[in-house]
């Protein structure tokens, strides 16, 4: 009698074959994801955030200006004063107030646009930058610089301050630097000239 044949047992599953992915396009250029947390463009009027040095400008200066641009506001309370002595009426109330707020809100831009000054020095120009609702970065190659010259009227003379003006060949690009104690602003008015003189030797 012949001997059962061995059952044979259940043969292994394969597992799930690996699925093929896009084969790569010849010649196309890898796309690259986005980096989680990476910082937004860098703003035009910073473009150097961590590589210049920012000088600011003495906080005297504050005083100058609101000494200067206080006149006018003094000019118009003595008006009102001159009105309420001559005409009289309850309107000078109301014009008094305005010349008031006016005043307040002229102090606190004037504080703010001071201390938006600020200059940096490198090794080929000079960077100036300032202003508060209309900000302006100005970048004054030495070699393009004709004379520097310092200037202090007699209200930054009693502060001590002077300003540091620079003169090139057109005149849309001078810069100008207020504020400035008077040995500071000999220090860049010395530097800045030879710097120009020797910028413009190797031209």
């Amino acid at each position: 009698m012949a001997e059962p044949s061995p059952v044979a047992g259940p043969s292994p599953v394969a597992g799930p074959s690996p699925v093929a992915g896009p084969s790569p396009v010849l010649g196309s250029a890898p796309v690259a994801s986005p980096v989680a947390g990476s910082s937004p463009g860098t703003d035009p009027l910073e473009p150097w955030p961590d590589t210049v040095a920012w000088r600011r400008v003495s906080p005297r200066l504050i005083t100058v200006e609101l000494i200067s641009r206080g006149a006018f506001a003094a000019v118009l309370l003595a008006g009102l004063l001159a009105g309420r002595l001559l005409i009289g009426g309850p309107w000078w109330l109301a014009g008094m107030a305005l010349v008031v707020v006016f005043a307040a809100w002229r102090s606190v831009t004037t504080v703010r646009a001071v201390r938006a000054w600020g200059y940096a020095e490198r090794e080929n120009d000079l960077l100036v930058r300032h202003g508060l609702l209309v900000r302006r970065l100005s970048i004054v190659p030495y070699s393009r610089m004709q004379y520097v010259d310092v200037t202090a009227g007699p209200l930054e003379r009693a502060f001590h301050l002077a300003t540091v003006q620079l003169h090139t060949a057109a005149a849309a690009s001078d810069a100008r630097v207020p504020g400035l104690p008077p040995e500071e602003a000999a220090r860049l008015r010395d530097r800045l000239t030879a710097l120009g003189e020797d910028r413009a030797e190797g031209l």
